[in-house]
């Protein structure tokens, strides 16, 4: 604990109510020297808001005083909501109206005061304090106005301020071209904020761009610094001979690799035996980065900084330089490397009835691909099996072992989420030519087994020992999302059939086996990972519900994980030392709870920027496909529209309520449905229906849809109503004829 911890923890139990500093030095009792101190410690705890400063130079605790402290995230719409620090003061987060933002900024960390508090309802506040402001520098269109004023628009949309540019400050930058803005005055009351053109990236059609914006937009680090490069090449490209003492040998047994064609790095090999008995005898084999990366060294500051490696359709961000990363510590064929060894006896019903954890060396006998791995087990393909026909047997043998712990994680209630992901096929510029679903074959399951498997006896085994670490946590799913979910698929006839609260990993996994093959599968399952928690980093083994297990972790990928470093090290040091000492055991734990919330940011840094990218690039390969026609499912019903994902290219676009013109639709919410009042139509979640592409919005990223059938009923009235329209302008023809008539009479 720090000393501005201890003060904190002294004045929460002996400060009654909010005092000032002679007061607070009075009922703390603190000696004379100490006075100056705790004045600087008392100012760095106003700062990161643990206290609050009031009128009257009086301080006091901000949970007292109805006061939150979070971060605020902006909606494009501009009103904002604050995501509490403590979970204890709040489990939800609390609206903040647009009014009420204070000038805050979407990231910004914010002191709020409650405002309206109603139970079973959402909870309003308002922003009195920015403690933290998150965004320096941004991504956005320049433009300049008719006056000359220069401005720029942000790329986030929920920054929806524009920034001011001075003249002296435009860098160069043209109308239209996208740039990168340093912020050099914070938005008040009356003005919008001010900044600088510190870099200009170019026009937004240029290829390579769009990965730049989602860098910068995000905060992600690109190129590696010259001291984590060149420290990285002074490891060189073999393993040296002091490196190899103390380690076990594997490098008698047959040891393979399986990735993807096109994969560059490769972190996991494995080995597989049958033991005398009967029994699988699995090795997982990890590189063994931890060796090479020392605490504290500027490869392991950077690679701190960035958290995780970052993957784009077309490039990937490596944690590390590619002297490590595709380099010293990739198990490529044919050459020795080290690593961090599991290696598991697992028996017929897929029970570990032992493991080993080695500092180890291997020298693996094949780079082997999925493809081929497949064509080797699925599709007999002759030729393929006489290349590799020595390894043949161990293929073999690794998909009976598939079988036998993939029964035993379904046996205890594992969920798998069945849904196809996209996958692009690019031009040599990057820009996308089709979207088609990634296949994934039985060596992808095979490999994803075996990595499960040993990640779970990594944690069991530094859990059992009390070695502090980083667990990988997915917590039960709320139990409001739970009824829920539970009310939309009784809709559908379906039922988790559970008692309130008590809903189990099987029951979930259950419902997903019964609805396989139905049309209602692709509803039921995307409602159901919408009601799943998001799973994240914790100091301690909470359990993960999705995989039905107490422990978990992430081992087998500390090449492109910071977390899993982590737990190398703790693994390692757990075997140097066999027991820790106790000023050790205190330092980690009170260092891992902090690296856990960093690192679960940091991947949710990653995954925001690859989502965004994605999405992006499906827009943008939508761009000249207005007016064609696609057959889509419903994958979001809402009070403002439908959501689809068309059924060829996995786009998600927008029907937007006021392009339903055929009637007045109302949204009952708990069968997530759009119900037509007059014509009676349903448009419910996993209905599949036909759409239009109206409106392909490149600076919004979104595809505006209309429903077929209902453009088609709106222009055919109106194709009526404009005939009616025509013909009512026309002379009347019976009074012609009249006229006419009147004439031949008299003509007689």
């Amino acid at each position: 604990m720090t000393d501005s911890d201890d003060l904190l923890a002294r004045i929460r139990r002996r400060v009654v109510r909010p005092a000032t500093v002679r007061e607070l030095q009075q009922t703390l009792r603190l000696p004379r020297e100490q006075r100056r101190s705790f004045e600087r410690r008392l100012k760095k705890l106003v700062a990161s808001g643990t206290l609050v400063r009031i009128r009257g130079n009086r301080y006091g605790l901000p949970e007292k005083m109805n006061l939150i402290v979070g971060r605020v995230h902006i909606n494009p719409r501009g009103f904002g909501f604050l995501t509490p620090e403590s979970k204890n003061d709040f489990d939800q987060d609390i609206y903040i109206a647009g009014t009420n933002l204070h000038q805050a900024m979407h990231g910004d960390r914010v002191m709020a005061r409650i405002e309206r508090r109603v139970q079973h309802e959402r909870t309003e506040g308002r922003i009195v304090r920015i403690l933290e402001r998150r965004t320096t520098t941004l991504v956005a269109r320049y433009d300049s106005d008719e006056s000359g004023l220069s401005f720029v628009v942000p790329f986030d949309r929920r920054i929806i301020m524009d920034v001011h540019i001075p003249s002296i400050d435009r860098g160069g930058a043209k109308p239209g071209e996208i740039v990168v803005v340093e912020l050099t005055r914070w938005p008040t009351a009356t003005r919008n904020p001010v900044g600088r053109v510190i870099e200009v990236l170019g026009d937004l059609d240029t290829p390579g761009v769009d990965v730049e914006i989602m860098l910068r937009k995000h905060g992600i680090p690109d190129a590696h610094g010259i001291s984590a490069i060149r420290e990285a090449e002074r490891l060189g490209a073999k393993v040296r001979d002091r490196d190899r003492r103390g380690r076990t040998d594997f490098r008698s047994m047959t040891t393979v690799t399986i990735d993807g064609e096109h994969a560059r790095d490769f972190d996991d090999a494995i080995t597989l035996e049958r033991l005398p008995s009967g029994t699988f005898w699995l090795g997982v084999h990890i590189a063994d980065v931890s060796h090479y990366v020392r605490p504290d060294s500027e490869l392991d500051r950077e690679a701190r900084e960035r958290g995780t490696s970052v993957y784009f359709p077309e490039r990937a961000v490596h944690m590390f330089p590619a002297a490590l990363s595709t380099g010293l510590c990739s198990l490529n064929p044919h050459v020795d490397r080290l690593v961090q060894s599991c290696l598991m006896e697992i028996n017929e019903r897929g029970e570990v009835v032992r493991h080993e954890l080695h500092d180890g060396i291997i020298h693996s006998d094949a780079r082997m691909t999925y493809a081929d791995v497949n064509a080797i087990l699925v599709e007999n393909d002759a030729a393929i099996q006489a290349r590799y026909a020595s390894l043949v047997p161990v293929f073999k043998l690794m998909n009976k072992l598939f079988e036998v712990l993939s029964r035993r994680r379904r046996r205890r209630g594992s969920i798998d989420f069945n849904l196809p992901e996209p996958e692009f096929v690019l031009s040599e510029t990057g820009s996308v030519v089709d979207i088609t679903a990634a296949q994934r074959n039985v060596a992808h399951y095979i490999i994803e087994e075996f990595m499960l498997i040993a990640n779970e006896v990594v944690a069991t085994h530094l859990r059992t020992h009390d070695m502090p670490t980083l667990y990988r946590v997915h917590d039960p799913p709320d139990v409001s999302k739970v009824a829920e979910f539970e009310e939309f698929i009784t809709t559908f006839g379906h039922s988790l059939a559970v008692r309130k609260g008590n809903a189990t990993p099987k029951h979930f996994q259950q419902l997903a086996k019964r609805v396989m093959g139905t049309p209602e599968e692709k509803p039921i399952a995307v409602l159901m990972l919408r009601t799943m928690q998001k799973a994240r980093y914790d100091s301690t083994s909470a359990g993960h519900f999705g995989l039905a297990t107490s422990n978990y972790t992430h081992f087998t990928s500390p090449i492109r994980r910071y977390p899993d470093l982590a737990v190398h090290r703790a693994l390692r040091e757990l075997r140097r030392k066999k027991k820790l000492a106790a000023t050790r055991r205190q330092q980690l734990t009170d260092e891992l709870p902090a690296l856990a919330l960093e690192t679960s940011e940091l991947e949710r840094r990653a995954e925001e920027a690859e989502r965004e990218l994605v999405q992006w690039k499906k827009v943008r390969f939508m761009s000249d496909k207005v007016g064609e026609e696609f057959e889509g499912y419903l994958i979001g019903v809402t009070s403002f529209g439908l959501f689809v994902q068309l059924v060829e290219h996995f786009v998600e676009g927008l029907v937007h309520i006021s392009s339903m013109a055929d009637d007045y639709y109302r949204f009952i919410e708990r069968e997530h449905v759009l119900f037509g009042e007059a014509t009676g139509k349903r448009y419910r979640l996993g209905d599949r229906v036909a759409v239009q592409v109206i409106r392909v919005d490149l600076e919004r990223h979104q595809v505006d849809l209309g429903l077929v059938d209902i453009l088609e009923s709106v222009r055919a009235s109106e194709q009526k109503r404009s005939a009616r329209r025509s013909r009512s302008r026309r002379p009347r023809a019976t009074s012609r004829r009249r006229q006419t008539g009147k004439r031949r009479v008299r003509a007689r």
